[in-house]
């Protein structure tokens, strides 16, 4: 989280609940983090002040009074890491500039290959589908993405709540091509990976659907 301008703990904790889990009323909140609904509501005082987090009535299944949802606001999202977001549409801008779209694709393009090499290293003799999914989770996770590995069935999900290069990919959406493209590739061939949710489209975080390819069989021929 950006420290700058320090909350305390409590709401850190509820900050990263709703960045994770989206909107969550008070009572859910207490029994996820363990703390009073009276604690709870404290601090989402506090950070209702601090423009952090918003209200939203959710619509009631039944008769009887609908919940108060808490969800992060932009303000709340830039608490978390931006990876110099303005830094980096700054320089996008002016490759585009010098060299065109031809020459931000080549950027994009490097900078994915210079991750396949670094994510084989770490993925590339795991034993099977799974452990691979949760080695690139575990690298994404460090690299400020807030993923995780979660298992669905046969398949795998790969989710991430946070985009640390949101701004640049909003510049320039060939990040996320290339993203996908460097899924498929170190995940290898018997993986197949769907984007299911994606942040620019609208949702409120990015998951990746990881499904084992079933081998094609080969074809007897039959003798004459």
């Amino acid at each position: 989280m950006n420290l700058d301008n320090k909350i305390d703990p409590p709401a850190e904790r509820i900050l990263r609940q709703l960045k994770t889990q989206g909107p969550q009323g008070t009572t859910a909140l207490a029994e996820t983090l363990d703390i009073t609904a009276e604690a709870v509501r404290q601090q989402v005082q506090k950070l209702l002040d601090d423009g952090l987090i918003a209200g939203q009535q959710e619509r009631a299944a039944a008769a009887g009074r609908p919940r108060q949802l808490w969800s992060l606001t932009a303000a709340g999202h830039a608490r978390f890491p931006d990876a110099h977001a303005q830094l980096a549409v700054d320089l996008i801008a002016s490759v585009r500039a010098l060299f065109g779209d031809a020459g931000v694709d080549r950027l994009v393009d490097a900078r994915r290959d210079d991750n396949r090499r670094a994510y084989l290293e770490s993925i590339g003799n795991a034993r099977n589908l799974g452990e691979r999914v949760r080695r690139l989770a575990a690298i994404r996770e460090h690299e400020g993405y807030m993923a995780r590995a979660e298992r669905d069935g046969r398949d795998w999900l790969l989710i991430e709540d946070h985009c640390p290069i949101c701004a640049a990919a909003q510049t320039c959406q060939g990040f996320c091509r290339a993203e996908l493209e460097l899924f498929r590739d170190v995940l290898g061939n018997d993986a197949q990976v769907v984007r299911e949710q994606h942040l620019l489209a609208g949702a409120r975080r990015c998951v990746y659907r990881i499904s084992p390819r079933r081998p094609v069989a080969t074809p007897v021929r039959l003798q004459d």
